[in-house]
């Protein structure tokens, strides 16, 4: 982005609502929908500035604007830190107005009145009490926020929507507070109002990014977002669509249909998922993208209200498929195909997705398993084992989805031939296999291990484990904190092999415990004795324990381990 049409900076609340600055809650975004918990956490940390000893600043986080003319601003994020700041504004002013009415100082608070509404809520007619105010909310919270907050009257609390019974509700909130504060004040009512609303303003405090255009604002999103500020580029996208609608002059019915549409899908999803989402149903029917380049390339296709809807439809269809893979265990899934998902999940491996969403619409749900099962396969061999890089492979990937789509590609055959160049031949994956160190200090990477062992106890007795039970531990033979007892392996050497995977093996959890530290001499008979069949052969082979012996061990596993994560079609 130039510097034309981006710019950032520092500015306090006061800074950010005066100079005769107006802002905008786009017409279709988010309705108000803070709760109490926000409410608190909000009203302590103001709480926390305007002590006598109380912190100098307090940081707001990001506040994402879209401007032309740097006096009017669209708040494309943060519109719910603005609007309750703007209700405690409020409150204070309905409390500066409870003094007047009591004849509480009245002139020196009717002063303070109006001189804090013309700073921080904007212009009141004194004749129709039609408000010129500073902010704008959306359609649906605009108008109860301007007939009946602003000026300050009676909350009228029957037949709105619960987005405006939660304005109502926060200003109430912040109402009580306000008053509460004030009257242990100690002191003048009035001034202690006073003082908490420019104190405040003055020491709260945001980045603020001001953008020319959509575009840019999603860049910002998608920027701020890889750093760990999740920012709503759903509702960016959300607030696109919406204006296609606008400009093509659709009723309010076809509006109000899209949006409770929409609305049902992030509540499926959840609004962090969404974009990931998006993003491979994109791909699995479209062109290849970039998660940065998404909004461009959407905002470049869907331009009618056919295309929007159409857009709607088709990822409504493909929802269920993401929420199978990515939540599994909720899924109607036959058993077989939510292990295989839980598989991809417990590996962190997605590149196979829009490929799985392509197959599950178009082929046959035998010909679907085939190929769910065999991702699982090619990602423990390219992913797991190889440690490959991910960018090729999500190329490959969607090569063979977008055949699929488009019915060049009808099986699941078809499709795996496709995919050769991901899958690592028998060499490779030996060699990659014989060398590879997990280390168990991790959840996920213990689990991993447990499954791999599991998979390979599997294949050599017969018996299929649930590597999930608490029955039994993953065992270090070199123990992960050797004593005494290991004198073959020197410091190094020990550091080197612990983690990998021909040290470790399968032990009832009891017997785990028992062994602990012990050498090799004293635990291989209880080894030899052990319920798994791979835990015996590795006692029955081995006098001694020794980096040779790991080595050695490690092999044998990877010429078993091709026979276990194998897909015939490939090999």
């Amino acid at each position: 982005m130039s510097a034309t049409n981006f710019k950032t900076e520092n500015n306090t609340y006061r800074k950010l609502i005066g100079n005769g600055l107006t802002y905008r809650i786009p017409r279709f975004q988010r309705d108000y929908s803070w709760t109490d918990d926000e409410w608190e956490d909000l009203w302590i940390d103001i709480l926390g500035t305007i002590q006598v000893d109380g912190e100098p600043a307090h940081y707001m986080g990001y506040l994402v604007l879209q401007s032309q003319d740097e006096k009017s601003f669209d708040v494309i994020d943060g519109q719910q830190r603005l609007t309750t700041l703007t209700l405690i504004v409020l409150s204070a002013l309905k409390n500066l107005q409870r003094l007047v009415e009591e004849k509480n100082h009245p002139e020196q608070n009717k002063q303070r009145l109006d001189q804090i509404r013309q700073t921080y809520i904007g212009y009141l007619d004194p004749v129709t009490l039609i408000s010129r105010s500073k902010l704008t909310l959306n359609r649906n919270n605009d108008h109860y926020f301007q007939t009946y907050l602003i000026p300050l009257g009676h909350l009228p609390q029957r037949g709105f929507r619960a987005s405006e019974h939660s304005l109502r509700k926060a200003f109430e909130w912040f109402d009580k507070r306000v008053k509460d504060y004030a009257k242990k004040s100690g002191g003048d009512e009035g001034v202690a109002l006073a003082t908490l609303v420019e104190t405040m303003s003055d020491r709260l405090f945001f980045t603020v990014i001001s953008v020319t255009d959509e575009l840019n604002a999603y860049k910002v999103f998608e920027t701020l977002n890889a750093r760990g500020v999740r920012l709503s580029s759903t509702d960016l996208l959300k607030n696109y669509l919406f204006s296609v609608l606008h400009r093509e002059n659709e009723h309010l019915h076809e509006m109000k249909v899209l949006e409770d549409r929409w609305e049902a899908m992030v509540t499926r999803l959840g609004s962090e998922s969404f974009p990931d989402f998006l993003r491979i149903h994109w791909i699995s029917r479209r062109t290849f993208v970039r998660q940065s380049e998404l909004f461009k390339t959407i905002r470049a296709k869907v331009t009618s209200r056919e295309a929007v809807f159409q857009l709607l439809r088709d990822m409504e269809e493909d929802m269920d498929t993401y929420l199978a893979l990515t939540n599994p265990e909720a899924s109607q899934w036959h058993p077989d195909l939510k292990g295989y998902a839980q598989n991809l999940r417990m590996f962190s491996v997605r590149q196979p997705f829009p490929l799985l969403f392509a197959a599950h619409r178009k082929l046959s749900d035998t010909d679907f398993a085939s190929l769910l099962r065999s991702c699982v396969i090619i990602s423990f061999r390219y992913n797991v084992i190889g440690s490959q890089p991910t960018n090729e492979q999500e190329r490959v990937y969607y090569t063979v989805a977008q055949k699929i789509a488009n019915s060049e590609v009808t099986t699941a055959n078809a499709a795996l031939e496709g995919l050769k160049s991901v899958y690592p031949n028998d060499d490779a994956f030996k060699a990659a296999f014989a060398e590879k160190t997990i280390r168990t200090t991790n959840s996920r990477n213990l689990r991993i291990v447990r499954y791999l062992l599991c998979a390979l106890e599997k294949q050599t007795s017969g018996t299929d484990y649930d590597f999930e039970s608490d029955s039994f531990n993953v065992e270090h033979v070199l123990p992960q904190n050797p004593e005494h007892n290991w004198d073959a392996f020197t410091d190094e050497e020990a550091d080197a092999l612990v983690y990998r995977l021909g040290n470790m093996t399968l032990l009832a959890k009891k017997t785990n415990k028992n062994v602990g530290n012990d050498g090799f001499a004293i635990k291989k008979p209880i080894l030899a004795n052990s319920q798994f069949d791979l835990t015996r052969k590795l006692a029955e082979e081995n006098a001694d324990w020794t980096p040779a012996r790991i080595a050695a061990r490690q092999k044998g596993l990877a010429k078993l381990a091709t026979t276990v994560w194998r897909v015939a079609q490939l090999s």
